[in-house]
């Protein structure tokens, strides 16, 4: 199902990614059927359920999570004993990913600036017509190696351009404080689905073939469209014009090279994912060549991780209140090794299946981590742009870590291979010492405020003229000035997370006590944004710490290019 960081067609869920889609507009329109406002202060793990609109599209994921993951059984295994099976199946999850890399970001333009719902029941009916497409080609015994890539690579396009957008409603359906159980529980409809679908589809794959599971798959899009359909969205606020394409992507990428803590978490992602891709990758030539298992076998694995990734979900809002998101992450790393090294080592298929029940605990521990705080930090005019950057590190990381684990394991051997990624995954683990997540992420205040007048021009001028200098002058006794340069280093890093393109400070040669602001905004749309949907409670009190500062009221100029 779209809705999480999960690869259509083969191999890990996006854990913790979110029920009913993850992200959105925190401090937006409220609830829709019971959904997000600031009302509801019930933070049960449950208590997102409780929301009609949430709970019908939790349950539509959760049947398209069973379709996908009987997908991934099913593209797999019609892989796994053809000649250079390690390339092949890891070449499977690859296709499905590697889409996130040049579709993601774009994805999240569009989320944030057309009417999510309706982007997300156009591109859910168009992977229903994928999806058939693969069962029908099946049955009628069309579907080769090449072909079944391609159209798992269709699917995977189809994956990148709607996970922003899922991402991003959340916040839509469920109150702020409930973003983290929500988190959780779109992790355990994911993992339900592991446990179910898998095992499942091993079934039928062996009783019937691919192409049923490849049908149940198409279908199970439909319930998907139905649900978005019933959805009634409320018409989000807007500021002005809708952004244009080419600024909202400069903007999003803006915000995330600006934003610290969120650059941290991308970090944090690729460092897990990257070795954590061995195991996904290489897990059905794992049942097959060294387990010797067949397609039901290689479900029953799937699902042990599945259950591990369950037990996570329930028991994850009690483990984050008892343990630094720091030592969790760390212990998600060394659970992930442990799975990975036993794959490696061990031929007693129950051994391999109790201990890759610990590592799907422990990849759903890292994910949620990882999501929940991304959700918290980021504000809800770029949040679906800021969770395609995610998507686009974790799920391409993933996709490029399976297809470089594939051909090394075909150039030396799936056990050297994933002993190489066990290695990683501790040194993951101990880097955590060295750049561990910010431990103020996720905890300012990211409402969309508007303390700001809108600025008066004195003649007639078009929205996108620009370039746009910003002045603002300050008048700071020398006892000030220390505090005031840092205060002034913190708000241009805001100006730049919300807009500005350039920025610089000066100090009056002729009056030192004069120190002068600029910076300057692509156009002067661009800066209007900054005025009335950009501005979050934090870079306000950033900017009114620096104000304070100053003897007299800040004196603002605006000067906009002539053209």
């Amino acid at each position: 199902m779209t809705a999480q960081a999960e690869p259509r067609g083969g191999g890990a869920d996006g854990g913790g990614t979110g029920g009913g889609g993850t992200g959105g507009r925190t401090g937006g329109n409220g609830p829709d059927g019971g959904g997000g406002s600031g009302q509801g202060a019930d933070s049960s793990a449950w208590a997102p359920l409780r929301l009609p609109t949430y709970r019908t599209l939790w349950c539509a994921q959760l049947g398209s999570n069973v379709g996908t993951w009987m997908q991934t059984v099913g593209a797999q295994w019609m892989l796994v004993h053809q000649p250079n099976a390690p390339t092949l199946t890891s070449l499977v999850q690859a296709a499905s990913l590697l889409p996130v890399l040049f579709l993601s970001l774009p994805a999240g333009v569009l989320a944030d600036v057309l009417d999510r719902r309706r982007l997300l029941v156009a591109l859910s009916i168009a992977m229903t017509a994928v999806s058939a497409a693969l069962a029908i080609l099946t049955a009628a015994g069309l579907t080769t190696p090449t072909v079944l890539i391609a159209l798992v690579f269709l699917m995977g396009c189809g994956s990148a351009l709607t996970g922003p957008g899922w991402q991003a409603i959340q916040p839509e359906l469920v109150p702020r404080a409930q973003i983290p159980a929500a988190a959780a529980l779109g992790s355990l409809n994911v993992n339900l689905a592991r446990a179910v679908g898998p095992a499942v589809a091993g079934v039928l794959v062996a009783v019937t073939g691919p192409d049923v599971v490849f049908g149940i798959n198409a279908v199970s899009f439909l319930g998907v469209v139905a649900a978005l359909t019933a959805w009634h969205r409320a018409a989000p606020r807007t500021a002005g014009a809708p952004e244009r394409m080419r600024p909202a992507l400069s903007a999003g990428t803006r915000y995330v090279r600006n934003a610290p803590g969120v650059r941290r978490v991308m970090l944090r992602a690729a460092l897990f994912v990257l070795p954590a891709s061995a195991l996904w990758g290489l897990l059905p030539v794992v049942s097959s060549q060294r387990l010797h298992q067949g397609a039901g076998g290689y479900g029953l694995l799937l699902g042990a991780l599945g259950v591990g990734a369950i037990a996570g979900a329930v028991s994850v809002k009690r483990v984050r209140a008892a343990v630094d998101r720091n030592v969790l992450l760390a212990l998600s790393s060394a659970a992930f090794a442990a799975g990975s090294a036993v794959a490696a080592v061990v031929t007693q298929p129950v051994v391999v299946a109790v201990v890759l029940v610990v590592t799907g605990a422990g990849w759903l521990y890292a994910l949620s981590t990882l999501n929940t705080t991304l959700q918290l930090a980021l504000p809800a005019w770029v949040r679906a742009r800021g969770l395609a950057v995610y998507l686009m590190v974790f799920m391409g990381g993933q996709g490029i870590g399976s297809l470089v684990w594939g051909l090394v394991a075909n150039a030396t051997s799936t056990r050297a291979t994933l002993l190489a990624a066990t290695a990683l995954l501790l040194l993951t683990a101990l880097s955590l010492a060295v750049w561990p997540m910010r431990a103020r992420t996720g905890t300012f205040a990211r409402d969309v405020v508007a303390p700001w007048p809108e600025p008066m021009l004195a003649f007639d001028h078009d929205p996108e003229d620009g370039p746009v200098l910003v002045e603002v002058a300050y008048d700071v006794p020398d006892d000030r000035l220390a505090d005031f340069r840092a205060a002034m280093a913190a708000l241009a890093v805001s100006r730049r997370r919300t807009g500005a393109s350039h920025w610089a400070l000066y100090r009056d040669a002729e009056h030192p006590a004069t120190w002068v602001e600029t910076f300057q905004v692509p156009s002067w749309q661009e800066h209007l944004r900054q005025h009335d949907s950009r501005l979050t409670a934090y870079d306000a009190e950033l900017a009114a710490r620096a104000s304070g500062l100053s003897r007299t009221d800040p004196r603002v100029r605006h000067l906009l290019s002539p053209g």
